[in-house]
């Protein structure tokens, strides 16, 4: 066979470097993309029927290059260049001579099929016609085209020229040669290209717009807020956006369009778009690029959301609320010395209560050195740090609860220990006093009911580490008194935490929201669909994740995310958030992350 047993790519009319590329659809995506092509040195054809959307094109070229040569980045010379190797067209016929075209029009089958159908007539016969759909079937598209072949998918990722990932989809009926071809072409532009196959959402969107719908969701049956629901992921987890804005910056027609074909595929109710998507999208209510979506907006377009009837009332945090000065922390671990630091840090009297006053003593001595960090980066003063651990008391009974305002459990995730805690809390505190649990999956009211006063038990999550992480999720049971709810939101605010109310269910917002995301991820893994490397690539490239999917997992625990993967199952009863058995596998292996040196990877041990 010799080397002619593989195909040469450098013997075709220059697929290889693909030096004229044609981009069909000029709105933001297809302006996008063009801009990436010209200023990597490829000859641009755009096209659009629409002629304002082609010159708005090339003054939005004109602008972004016009910024660059103010910062600096390209010189004048440069820019005149990179103008002119853009030219725009109202007809297909233009890409005659294209190596590449990239369809980006809307997300419509029929109008896609009519593009490829132009196309085929006109281009030459080794050119790649690429489609940027992220919801419809690359398969189907290239099964109508003349030259199924060189048919496959190029999905970037809004903002083009800012965002690194480049998703390369294959059908089963492409040539290797169009996909390394379109891969090294990715490369060149500076991206970073992972190569999936065919399927709904393909590998950032398929786990996003889950974790979407389900956000969307939960604002519908008026679980929590849109703020909270939004504050509590974009300062629980890290992300960017919220949901409900990010949302409404994609669009929700086009996020319900996304939903309809995964669900049509996958047949699982986490794809099945909310309700309240339909509603909004009918409703002509789709976003910033309507003024209105889950937010108003000052303008069709804007990004500045402005106050409507939703918006959360300017209330005084502190009205109505008990008076707190002494706060106790039971608990011995990272997070109960992590809250204990957070108090003590903002001038509440500190208890800090374990299972003996060694362990007590030693749960201080890890805050000290907390504070001995942040006093060597210049974060707070040696007389802080020392009027800090002075308000901090160890004790190891919760005898010495006896005088506190506020009772913090920060003890193990588990529903006796917890339960027993409360009782003993009960006993120890006095009349007034506000009692909470940080637990992050455990039902809140079962603890209360361990008391004689479960008017006064409230959850209070806080995230680790507590003393770097903004947000407390405030848990309130059905049980919960007004004073109390009142008098926690004031001590998050004096603590300087974001608070978000949400209602005692299994996961409350952040874990509700993050554990599914997780889950599929990992489902991803068991189908063989993409590579662990892959999916974190995808969601910190694509999606402005600060980790990917596995990366967190193994930070979190394995053991962990399983035991919340099924309280949420037990809860919700729904089939799409059974663990994957992947999950339980390594765990029942004993692989649990980071702490046990394997967990979805390989760690050095310390």
């Amino acid at each position: 066979m010799g080397p002619q047993s593989t195909p040469d790519l450098s013997t075709e009319a220059s697929p290889l470097s693909l030096s004229t590329v044609a981009v069909v659809g000029l709105g933001t995506m297809g302006t996008g993309i063009a801009e990436v092509l010209t200023r990597a040195g490829r000859e641009v054809i755009g096209i659009d029927t629409d002629e304002a959307a082609a010159r708005h094109a090339v003054t939005a070229l004109e602008t972004a290059t016009a910024r660059a040569v103010r910062r600096e980045r390209i010189t004048e010379r440069e820019r005149q260049d990179i103008l002119a190797r853009f030219r725009t067209f109202t007809d297909l016929q233009a890409a005659a001579d294209a190596d590449l075209v990239i369809e980006v029009v809307p997300e419509d089958y029929e109008l896609k099929r009519q593009v490829f159908a132009g196309l085929d007539a006109v281009v030459r016969p080794d050119t790649i016609l690429a489609t940027g759909t992220n919801a419809l079937s690359v398969t189907r598209l290239a099964a109508d085209s003349q030259r199924p072949e060189r048919v496959l998918g190029v999905h970037f990722f809004n903002p083009a020229p800012a965002m690194k990932l480049v998703e390369v989809v294959s059908s089963v009926l492409t040539a290797p040669t169009a996909v390394a071809a379109v891969t090294e072409l990715a490369h060149a532009l500076g991206k970073d290209p992972i190569a999936v196959g065919d399927r709904p959402g393909f590998v950032a969107d398929g786990l996003l717009f889950g974790y979407l719908n389900q956000a969307a969701a939960m604002y519908e049956s008026k679980y929590a807020t849109r703020e909270d629901i939004d504050a509590a992921m974009r300062l629980g987890c890290g992300l960017p956006m919220g949901p409900l804005a990010l949302l409404d910056l994609i669009g929700v027609d086009t996020a319900r369009t996304v939903l309809e074909a995964m669900y049509a595929e996958s047949q699982d109710r986490l794809h099945a778009p909310a309700p309240i998507l339909g509603q909004l999208a009918e409703a002509g209510l789709t976003g910033r690029k309507a003024g209105r979506g889950f937010y108003t907006y000052d303008a069709p377009g804007s990004a500045t959301v402005v106050p409507d009837a939703e918006s959360p009332a300017d209330a005084d945090e502190l009205a109505g609320g008990r008076t707190v000065t002494g706060v106790g922390v039971a608990g011995s671990g990272t997070m109960a010395s992590g809250i204990a630091e957070v108090f003590a840090k903002a001038g509440y009297k500190v208890v800090l209560a374990a299972r003996s006053l060694e362990k007590a003593e030693k749960a201080k001595a890890r805050i000290a050195k907390s504070l001995g960090r942040s006093v060597d980066k210049g974060r707070m003063s040696a007389e802080a740090r020392d009027t800090a651990l002075a308000a901090i008391t160890p004790a190891g009974s919760l005898d010495a609860f006896a005088d506190v305002d506020l009772a913090v459990e920060a003890v193990a995730e588990d529903l006796a220990v917890k339960q027993e805690l409360f009782t003993t809390l009960d006993k120890v505190c006095k009349p007034g006093a506000v009692l909470a649990t940080t637990t992050s999956s455990l039902p809140v009211v079962a603890c209360a009911r361990a008391t004689s006063r479960p008017e006064d038990v409230i959850g209070m999550h806080f995230f680790n580490p507590a003393p770097a992480m903004k947000l407390v999720e405030v848990v309130r049971t059905v049980l919960t008194a007004d004073d109390v709810h009142a008098t926690v939101r004031a001590v998050c605010a004096q603590v300087r935490k974001h608070p978000v109310d949400c209602g005692d269910r299994a996961g409350f917002i952040v874990n509700a929201l993050l554990f599914p995301y997780l889950n599929n991820a990992i489902k991803m893994v068991e189908e063989h669909y993409a590579s662990l490397d892959d999916i974190d690539a995808a969601m910190k490239l694509g999606g402005g994740y600060p980790m990917g999917p596995f990366e967190l997992l193994d930070v979190v625990g394995l053991d962990v995310s399983l035991a919340i993967e099924k309280v949420l199952h037990a809860e919700f009863r729904d089939p799409g958030l059974a663990p994957a058995p992947l999950l339980e596998h390594l765990v029942a292996a004993g692989c649990l992350g980071r702490k046990t040196g394997r967990g979805f990877r390989e760690y050095a041990r310390r």
